[in-house]
């Protein structure tokens, strides 16, 4: 399977290679942040945009879920962050003469990093069977085209509703409400393809899927351990909170196969040290795991805490907290007690010295914070890897005590709160019972798809009806060539969006794109201005007010639109106030209040300063909703990963410029690329071994049972500290090599982070 063109700039005869940076943010981020929100936005909407970001009274940044601190700065926010509101909030608007100058082939050569530059959408477009353009049409007109298509499946399941972590909590609720109210529980969101392996970990082993800390805990932690994150690139301002927790003392482990500037040194932006001085180092320990190694290492440092208990009894493991608030611990003790640590060694890549100084810094931590992101959680054995973390944690009772926890960190801005609104294809009774309760309606019990499995309902011609409220499927999920051949294959696809981006190029026989306002806008409705929430990566929750008028008339809000189709679809089936919805929010949220625990007088709590914290039992209370009522030590078979001879293990990631699908430019700063993406990280040794070398253009062959290979054409090498044996590309490009149907076991996350492939090089290709 050849990867299809993405790219009409494809080859990027202007890539540079330059120097690997070991430091992070400082000045550049300054100017890398600024000089295109000013050429772009003008100084007044700039001024206005970056100091409402995160404030209280202020909009939520749409780049990624990092927490605010309760005491704000005047500039709370990252380059990241000032990247994604120039992005959406860009006066620049796609003219009505767009859709006759450029068929969908036009649109399916084109990359990405292009389709993005268009500027904002401003009007609803349909492409009819048969067709090559999109033609505009008018909103009655695409709703009514939507219904008829909905109305006329033979069953509700024909249809799958995706959504974005940027949709806010009132719009998800009433989203899943609809989704419901038609019939059906085909809600995959784009957690199925990131943290859907910590949901799942974590709900077994401590009954919550989410983090156990609050914002303040990093400062006073004795030890973070960072695994499977860059921060310095995919959420910043988790720099600031680690500078805090390192001049309070604290100790910082990264773990991690390639080397991470913002983990080497931080130039906070903010303080003087960041801007003349030399800034803030950050790692204590680097640990250059190869890539799947992480649950090896987990189960040898737990070992070697037990281990230590053994030596010196009732001095290491907290005894109180196990005895009383966890479950399996002689199991757990039998079952390391086993471990052979030559496999470790060759699964982590690491020396048994390094995994000493982890386990002595753990056993002399009292508090300690384990954080991660998608390293750990796209492997085939993710789920069982984050058990491992969840029992490193609970032997030594760092769950539910100050500056101690578990910290997974999501990459978008709301993913957590679609998931608490019930966007979930696998929701359970109690929440279906509060909605019946509450809308007099009887949901679909059965569980539906989530994104892989909704491609496969693709394949088959199961699902033929693909809602897209955000986001980005056929970019973002893997297999690019088959997730793509089966969208293609669906009757019609329909996208609520903000700006151009692959998704609506590859569509069904019949398309629709609904544009919409973004989270930076006024949002004026029948009752007045309104506003929407979020819930970030510590369980807070606090709203969001747009500040800046729609950038064109006629835009409609996400809520509208979603409303609107469920009154065009539904009629008067269901008993919900649509149209009151609509007008006003607070209507939403009095309903959330009813069904969703934790929001009590949501209309109230979310009107205080700074929002209010939802309850979390592992961290108020040390109360775990599991199974047995405990905290659960589970046995996890570990299962290293093979290389084959002549084989690399690659890792899809995002570069600087980039969030998720979005590419803000093609420069990867800190990785010393400018002006490319189609480069691959090598391990300088694995080079030399390969004979192959730097510059040297090949061919990326991924390898999977026995399917026939998928292959990137013409890569650049680019020699890198990388871990031996691994190797790194860009997401989305690199997608078209993780197969579908290599997920991670039991939460069917693509296993993004551990593709085998081969390099080939390039017939007469050369070296630049």
């Amino acid at each position: 399977m050849t990867k299809t063109p993405m790219d009409a700039d494809a080859g990027y005869p202007d890539l540079h290679v330059g120097k690997v940076h070991d430091w992070a943010v400082g000045v550049p981020a300054i100017l890398h942040s600024m000089e295109p929100a000013l050429l772009k936005m003008g100084v007044a909407r700039t001024a206005k945009l970056f100091t409402s970001m995160n404030q209280k009274d202020g909009f939520d940044c749409m780049s990624c879920a990092w927490p605010d601190p309760e005491h704000r700065s005047v500039a709370e926010f990252c380059e990241n962050g000032a990247k994604a509101v120039t992005w959406e909030a860009t006066p620049i608007t796609v003219p009505t003469s767009f859709w006759a100058e450029h068929s969908i082939d036009d649109l399916l050569s084109r990359s990405e990093y292009w389709l993005g530059m268009q500027g904002r959408l401003v009007e609803p477009v349909y492409r009819p069977a048969g067709a090559d353009h999109y033609e505009p049409v008018s909103w009655e007109r695409a709703f009514e085209i939507i219904a008829t298509k909905l109305n006329g499946l033979t069953s509700p399941d024909e249809a799958a509703f995706y959504t974005s972590g940027r949709t806010a909590n009132e719009t998800a609720f009433v989203y899943q409400l609809f989704v419901r109210a038609f019939g059906t529980n085909n809600l995959p969101d784009c957690s199925n393809m990131c943290h859907e392996s910590t949901g799942t970990a974590l709900g077994e082993t401590i009954g919550i899927g989410k983090s156990t800390i609050a914002y303040d805990d990093f400062e006073k932690s004795d030890l973070v351990i960072i695994m499977g994150q860059n921060p310095g690139t995919n959420h910043p301002r988790m720099l600031t909170a680690l500078e805090a927790a390192k001049r309070n003392g604290a100790s910082i482990v990264a773990v991690n196969p390639l080397p991470e500037a913002g983990l080497m040194r931080y130039k906070n932006p903010q303080k003087v040290r960041g801007i003349i001085g030399s800034g803030t180092p950050l790692a204590d320990q680097f640990l250059q795991i190869r890539s799947g190694g992480d649950m090896a290492l987990l189960q040898a440092v737990s070992k070697r805490v037990l281990d230590a208990e053994t030596a010196k009894p009732g001095t290491v493991l907290d005894h109180a907290f196990l005895d009383e608030f966890t479950l399996g611990l002689d199991a757990l003790t039998e079952h390391l007690g086993h471990l052979d640590e030559a496999t470790v060694l060759l699964a982590t890549g690491l020396t048994s010295a390094e995994i000493d100084e982890l386990a002595e810094r753990y056993i002399a931590a009292d508090r300690v914070i384990i954080t991660w992101a998608m390293g750990l959680t796209q492997h085939k054995k993710s789920v069982d890897t984050l058990k491992d973390l969840i029992n490193l944690l609970l032997l030594r009772g760092n769950i539910g005590k100050p500056g101690a926890g578990a910290s997974p960190i999501r990459g978008h801005s709301n993913v957590q709160g679609d998931r608490t609104m019930g966007v979930w294809e696998q929701m359970d009774d109690e929440f279906l019972d509060a909605i019946e309760k509450e809308f007099s309606f009887a949901p679909p019990r059965a569980h539906g798809t989530d994104a892989l499995k909704a491609i496969e309902g693709m394949q088959r011609g199961e699902v033929k009806v693909w809602f897209a409220l955000g986001g980005n499927l056929v970019a973002a999920i893997s297999d690019t060539g088959a997730a793509e051949k089966a969208m293609h294959g669906t009757e019609m696809t329909v996208q609520i969006s903000t700006k151009l981006n692959r998704s609506h190029a590859v569509i069904g026989t019949e398309a629709l794109i609904l544009p919409t306002m973004g989270r930076t806008e006024v949002d004026l409705q029948a009752t007045g201005p309104q506003f929407v929430s979020v819930e970030d990566s510590v369980c807070a929750v606090h709203g969001s007010h747009g500040r800046i008028p729609p950038v064109a008339p006629g835009l409609l809000s996400e809520i509208s639109i979603v409303t609107r189709l469920a009154r065009a679809v539904l009629g008067d089936s269901v008993p919900v106030d649509w149209a009151g919805f609509e007008g006003n929010y607070d209507l939403i949220r009095d309903h959330i209040s009813h069904v969703v625990p934790g929001f009590e007088k949501f209309n109230v709590q979310v009107r205080q300063k700074g929002g209010f914290i939802l309850p979390n039992g592992p961290r108020d209370s040390r109360t775990f909703a599991t199974k047995t009522g405990k905290a659960m030590l589970t046995v996890n078979e570990l299962e290293a990963l093979e290389r084959p001879v002549g084989r690399l293990i690659l890792q899809t990631m995002r570069s600087h410029d980039q969030f998720n699908t979005t590419i803000y430019s093609l420069n990867d700063r800190y990785r010393g690329i400018k002006n490319g993406r189609d480069v691959i990280f090598v391990n300088p040794d694995d080079l030399i071994e390969l004979n192959l070398e730097d510059g040297q253009r090949v061919d990326i062959f991924s390898e999977w049972k026995d399917e026939p290979d998928r292959v990137l054409r013409g890569y650049r090498i680019v020699s890198y500290p990388t871990a031996k044996g691994c190797a790194a590309a860009y997401y989305p490009e690199a997608n078209v090599l993780v197969p579908l149907s290599s997920a991670a076991v039991g939460s069917n996350t693509p296993v993004s982070k551990a593709v085998i492939v081969r390099l080939e090089p390039v017939a007469s290709a050369g070296t630049r």
